[in-house]
């Protein structure tokens, strides 16, 4: 788990520091201020070390192999032509980035300039690896695509980020035989939503297998029940059970608001079994939805809200333990006020 983000030029960044929750972490803000960026970069580095972690005959981290692992993971997900694209301009400036984690064995310190091409310079290095890969989803699907995307993706130069060929890798996964109470809980909650069960086919390919109208190929089958099943995929498989760190990009898109709901309970829920989830939203609807169920339905959930603000420094970050903690959530603000117009043009 994180528990702490320090960057200081890191593309629209200034200089911020970051404290995470164990369970909820909400970041908020208006496009262009660097949303996802705040997911792929913690990512980056704990999937890297996830990585090089699990390779065969792996052995403890050495600054070289950090180096290499971070700098291939960074341009890989990124998909930047030089690292040094990745710090803030104008003018040189070095990009520093310090990420702590709850086990400090894990943490990790490293820099980079504007005038870097591939290198990354470790200066405080990890004494042991991430014990689990952390689960990245996109604001997109990626079921409909699953089938030979990773061997594709391996042969060829596809321009998509890296978070996509991890992610498909982790929902072709066997499921497990035995889930935990609360696993199957939410695993039920997301079948009894798509009125059906996720099924991987021996020809690679997802199927929603409906018992009532019988199995359906997944690009047939709605996409907000498309990204339910790869939720329900990754909780059958154990990825998110236990341990670990989900980063979600717009958990929101393309969901109905009965959707919205099941997902922000479905997140809730994985936080009180012990995952850490980071998500970015554009959602007043979602927002709404984690206050109404953090107050009343999981209040030993804790949770932490990020603002993102525009200044002449570089992006900053108001953060807090609640959503009243935060201000302006100036993304939010035309929702609210188009609620306002609305009233006011069914006024008599």
């Amino acid at each position: 788990m994180l528990r702490s983000l320090r960057m200081t030029n890191f593309t629209a960044f200034g200089d911020v520091r970051l404290q995470f929750a164990n369970g909820l972490n909400v970041i908020v803000g208006e496009n262009g201020l660097g949303k996802t960026h705040l997911l792929k970069l913690p990512y980056s580095v704990a999937a890297a070390s996830a990585e090089a972690g699990r390779q065969k005959g792996a052995r403890k981290p050495t600054k070289s192999a950090l180096k290499k692992k971070i700098a291939e993971k960074l341009r890989n997900v990124f998909r930047h032509e030089s690292i040094g694209h990745l710090a803030r301009r104008p003018g040189w400036n070095e990009c520093t980035v310090n990420l702590e984690f709850i086990d400090p064995s894990m943490s990790v310190g490293f820099k980079f300039s504007t005038w870097s091409q591939s290198e990354v310079s470790i200066n405080r290095g990890a004494e042991a690896w991430c014990a689990r890969m952390p689960v990245f989803l996109p604001t997109r699907e990626l079921l409909t695509i699953y089938p030979g995307f990773v061997s594709l993706y391996d042969m060829r130069n596809l321009e998509f980020d890296e978070t996509w060929r991890d992610t498909c890798l982790l929902l072709g996964e066997p499921t497990l035989r035995v889930l935990s109470v609360n696993a199957s809980a939410l695993l039920d909650l997301l079948e009894n939503g798509m009125h059906g069960k996720l099924v991987l086919d021996a020809n690679g390919r997802f199927y929603l297998d409906q018992r009532s109208s019988g199995r359906f190929e997944i690009p047939l089958v709605a996409e907000g029940w498309r990204k339910h099943g790869m939720l329900a995929r990754l909780i059958a498989t154990g990825h998110l059970g236990g341990t670990g760190c989900l980063f979600w990009d717009e958990p929101e898109a393309n969901l109905n608001p009965k959707l919205v709901r099941d997902v922000a309970r479905v997140i809730f829920g994985l936080c009180e079994s012990g995952v850490q989830v980071v998500v970015a939203t554009h959602s007043l609807f979602l927002l709404r939805e984690f206050d109404i169920l953090g107050s009343i339905d999981f209040q030993g959930v804790k949770c932490r809200y990020f603002a993102l603000l525009r200044s002449a420094e570089g992006v900053e970050v108001s953060q807090g333990n609640t959503v009243d903690d935060v201000e302006p959530l100036l993304t939010l603000d035309e929702e609210l006020k188009q609620s306002d117009r609305f009233l006011k043009s069914r006024a008599p």
